[in-house]
């Protein structure tokens, strides 16, 4: 039987219907809706609606501020450090992506980190606002859990700590870099266990060091990161910049915010905006990303592979895919929201 699909109508309305209530004022719930509608638009199913449990959950019991003081804390011509207040991590992102886009129209590059914000969906989602604008996006975060130990330990000090890079083309679709420091994403983790599948080798090993495959068994072991000390290096280095630098939760600090629901995580992130028009005019530079992507695509393929594919690509074309067809959800997950909605007493998704 394959999996229902739905139109990102639907799901966003479902998912503010939910947010609302829970107890979200009506605009913010429109507002993370519509975020975590594009996630799954996008092809992040480990952070689209999948995650709406969770978040019903902690606003339940008292984990989110349903009304926050998004505020600026210090600032200055290039940069912003942002206090969310304990609100849901979409507001605070957007809040901080909008004020990144304003600076650097002025400054040509703005820095907005942020403390006291919470897990916030896929990285590549705020990357891509300044898009927009004729803006580089760069966003990094601390990740909602720690899952990796330093390289060569077992103390859990350590998580995914993602980073996203999304560069404007003119005719090409934009290059958008999301990845994990670790090998595989815990919400793809969270997405095996749910639809009761293995995880390949090579993703998660035991304290003993011997692969692990049952996602349902995550606890009993970690992640790996990617290139071995190299992945543990980045995920320390972006974890000093989007936790300590912005005061936010790092290290022994981080709240797992799988098993924890009412303790404030204290999230940091950080977004960077960069402004083309300050380094030459965007068009010219667009074009010129158009040809090394177009150079890249047409390199001759190593046996194996059918073609080169560029970050974002995937994406990109699971996106043409679902606004035609709609967002597959898993039967797993369909399930799981129709209860859901039975608990808040609200109408079910709808096909």
């Amino acid at each position: 039987m394959s999996d229902p699909r739905f139109s990102k109508d639907q799901i966003s309305l479902f998912i503010a219907r939910a947010l609302e209530t829970a107890g979200m004022p009506p605009n913010d719930a429109g507002t993370v809706a519509d975020l975590m509608a594009e996630a799954d638009l996008n092809g992040a199913d480990g952070h689209g609606i999948f995650r709406l449990q969770s978040y019903i959950r902690r606003i339940q019991e008292g984990g989110i501020n349903l009304f926050p003081n998004i505020h600026v804390e210090q600032e200055k011509s290039g940069m912003a450090l942002v206090n969310g207040d304990n609100a849901q991590g979409h507001l605070v992102m957007k809040y901080c992506a909008e004020r990144a886009i304003q600076k650097a129209k002025k400054s040509g590059v703005a820095w907005v980190g942020a403390h006291h914000s919470n897990h916030a969906g896929p990285a590549k989602l705020y990357a891509k606002l300044p898009l927009a604008h004729d803006m580089i996006g760069l966003y990094v975060a601390v990740g909602n859990a720690n899952h990796l130990p330093p390289w060569g330990g077992t103390a859990m000090l350590l998580s995914t700590n993602p980073i996203a890079v999304a560069v404007p083309a003119l005719e090409e679709p934009a290059v958008v870099l999301d990845m994990a420091t670790t090998v595989a994403a815990y919400g793809k983790v969270k997405t095996a266990a749910q639809q009761g599948q293995e995880m390949p080798v090579g993703w998660m090993i035991t304290k003993d060091g011997e692969p692990l495959v049952d996602p349902t068994r995550a606890d009993e072991g970690f992640l790996l990161p990617i290139g071995g000390p190299k992945g543990s290096g980045l995920s320390l280095v972006f974890g000093l910049l989007a936790g300590v630098l912005n005061g936010a939760a790092f290290g022994r600090d981080v709240v797992d915010f799988n098993a924890d629901f009412q303790t404030a995580t204290n999230t940091g992130q950080f977004i960077v905006a960069i402004d083309i028009a300050a380094f030459g005019d965007a068009n010219s530079f667009k074009r010129r990303v158009d040809d090394a992507i177009r150079a890249i695509k047409s390199s001759p393929t190593l046996p194996g592979f059918e073609e080169v594919l560029l970050p974002g690509e995937n994406s990109f074309r699971k996106r043409e895919d679902y606004q035609v067809n709609g967002i597959p959800l898993s039967n797993a997950l369909h399930e799981g929201l129709d209860n859901l909605a039975e608990n808040l007493g609200i109408k079910k998704i709808s096909y």
